[in-house]
């Protein structure tokens, strides 16, 4: 082991200048507008971004609602079942990288922050080919729990179209907790509300004017996710993280094991939030 895991990041205290003591309801009034103001200069892109991702499924769905009945059930039940258990898996794994990251950036080792983002590809891109039989095979998993058979087809089928998807989230995540880390989250919501716009604008072309069908929206929704991939990766290589990244490293595939242990705690606790309460809904 390297190390990077075990080691205490921050050095010394720490510590920033504390507010004055609160005294007065006027001191307390302005301190908390401050306070809120600085929270949500953060949480407020941050919470944007979330809802921009995940509103690429639904907006899918919306236009999917333009075809027949079977495709608008299909799509219903591969975004909801398959692509929500490899999002979930995906983002839980990909938080990881918040506590690491954190640490570094705030013990000012900025080149560990790209460090530990390409070792989570690693981990995250292993994961992708470990969860990529799910897609392949979702018609009979699909069949096993007793779904419809016309809709276990049509699902599987679009499944197998969706498999880019996949391997976008196994690269984005990473990248969100990296740029997070750094409070880059202007750029995360720009480009993030760019790519929704765009995949509105795709899915009303290729599924209400191309008719193309299941097709159609599979390659609005691949297209979707990989212009939130490589519009955040580009920001990084422009040069626009300086310190936090210095370019790919071998040493991203160092101490492996500590870090999938880590990823699998993470992507634990966050599937039994978001799977499990998709696949009731969904079963209701």
């Amino acid at each position: 082991m390297d190390g990077d895991l075990r080691d205490p990041l921050v050095e010394g205290d720490g510590r920033e200048e504390d507010i004055d003591e609160i005294t007065t309801w006027g001191q307390f009034v302005k301190e908390s507008a401050t306070e809120n103001k600085k929270l949500w200069l953060l949480a407020g892109p941050a919470i944007f971004t979330t809802v921009a991702q995940y509103s690429l499924g639904a907006i899918t769905q919306v236009f999917a609602g333009h075809l027949t009945t079977l495709e608008l059930d299909a799509v219903s039940v591969e975004n909801m079942v398959i692509a929500g258990l490899a999002f979930g898996i995906m983002l839980g794994m990909g938080s990881a990288l918040e506590t690491l990251c954190g640490q570094a950036f705030g013990a000012k080792q900025y080149h560990m922050l790209g460090v530990y983002m390409q070792r989570s590809w690693v981990i995250l891109g292993l994961t992708c080919l470990v969860v990529l039989p799910i897609y392949v095979f979702a018609t009979p998993i699909l069949r096993i729990f007793g779904q419809n058979e016309e809709i276990a087809v049509l699902a599987g089928k679009f499944s197998l179209y969706m498999i880019p998807q996949l391997f976008a989230y196994g690269l984005n995540f990473p990248l969100q907790k990296f740029l997070q880390s750094q409070s880059k989250v202007m750029a995360m919501a720009w480009i993030s509300g760019i790519a929704l716009l765009f995949h509105i604008f795709l899915s009303w072309l290729l599924i209400v004017q191309l008719q193309l069908g299941l097709p159609g929206a599979a390659i609005s929704l691949n297209v979707s996710w990989w212009i939130i991939v490589l519009g955040q990766f580009a920001y990084v290589v422009m040069g626009y993280c300086p310190g936090a990244w210095t370019g790919f490293t071998w040493r991203a595939f160092h101490d492996l094991g500590a870090f999938a242990r880590l990823s699998i705690a993470s992507a634990i606790m966050m599937w039994y939030s978001h799977f499990l309460s998709r696949a009731i809904s969904l079963s209701l």
